[in-house]
This record gives C-alpha cells, sequence and structure tokens, in this order.
C-alpha cells in the first residue's frame, strides 16, 4: 500500500467522523465546527483528485461563506433548554426509514463500483491536468466565452437589482418633471 492510498483512507475515516460529529452533537456551535472540518476534509479530497479549483471554491464557499452564516443565524436564535421541540416519534421513523433507504443506495453503489461495469473492471484514466485551473480557464475563454459573458452580465444585474431594492425609499433620488 503506498503513501496514497494511506492519505486517502486517512481523509475518509476523518471525513467520516466529523460528518457523524455533526449529526450527534449536541450543541449547535460544535455541529458547525464539525461540519467545516468535513468540508475542509472533502476539500482534500478534491486536491488528491487533482480538481484543485473545487478544492478552493469548496473552502471558500462552504467554509467559509454558508459556515459563517450558519454561525450568526445559530447566535442570533439564541438556543437553549427551553425552546427545544419534544421529540416526535414520527419524525423519528422517518429518518430511520430514510436512512435505510440511504444505505441500501450506497450499498448498491458500492457493490457496482466493485464488481465494475457487466463484470468487467473500471479503467481509470491517469491523466493529471484535469482539474487544473489553467485548464478551466482556457475552456472557458475559448469554447465558452458567451455564456461565461452573459452569465456575467446578469450577475451584474442582479447585483445592481439588489442595491436598488435594498435602498430605502427616503434615500432614493426621485427625478421629476
Amino acid at each position: 500500500m503506498d503513501i496514497q492510498h494511506i492519505i486517502f483512507w486517512t481523509l475518509c475515516v476523518l471525513t467520516l467522523g466529523c460528518a457523524v460529529g455533526v449529526i450527534m452533537s449536541r450543541n449547535p456551535i460544535n455541529s458547525v465546527l464539525f461540519l467545516i472540518l468535513t468540508f475542509f476534509t472533502i476539500s482534500a479530497h478534491y486536491v488528491m483528485m487533482n480538481a484543485q479549483f473545487l478544492a478552493i471554491v469548496n473552502i471558500i464557499v462552504y467554509a467559509g461563506a454558508i459556515m459563517v452564516l450558519f454561525l450568526f443565524v445559530i447566535m442570533l436564535m439564541n438556543l437553549n433548554g427551553d425552546t427545544e421541540p419534544q421529540k416526535n416519534t414520527l419524525v423519528q421513523f422517518a429518518a430511520v426509514i430514510s436512512g435505510g433507504a440511504l444505505l441500501l443506495i450506497l450499498i448498491a453503489a458500492f457493490k457496482s463500483a466493485v464488481s465494475g461495469i457487466d463484470g468487467k473492471q473500471i479503467e481509470y484514466s491517469q491523466s493529471t491536468d484535469i482539474g487544473l485551473i489553467k485548464n478551466l480557464g482556457h475552456v472557458l475563454f475559448t469554447d465558452y466565452v458567451f455564456p461565461f459573458e452573459v452569465a456575467s452580465v446578469l450577475f451584474l444585474s442582479a447585483m445592481v437589482g439588489a442595491v436598488v431594492l435594498g435602498k430605502k425609499d427616503s434615500e432614493m433620488v426621485v427625478i421629476e418633471e
């Protein structure tokens, strides 16, 4: 077993451990911190798959922006023991059913991945430059330049619309004829 397999399996154990920590933690702040660690270990998996762009976006967007938002919401809710909802057996039953269905899907996916397609082992390419940011930028600015520019204009108009909607009526300049 080489070092890459050892790192992979260590990351798998860490990812699953942190994910279990998210759902088993009683404290919401600890749960969010476990989720941040889960995002970082998933980003490490992306780096191992040579998808650096996905790893960076995962850290910036999810571990950064979304988790800060979650922390603010949790802290603003001011959760304590008096406001916790009571346990509902119907919800627990639905959780067990959905968890069992997810387990069956994972077992079927694992079984098909091990056996391969039609009994043949799946061959993976050993290309090392698929997920590089340089290649992604080259494809975006050559093959997909028009959709990329349309998306940038849409984002710009959405930002201008958000600023206009966010302004108060007293701050708006009214042009009278």
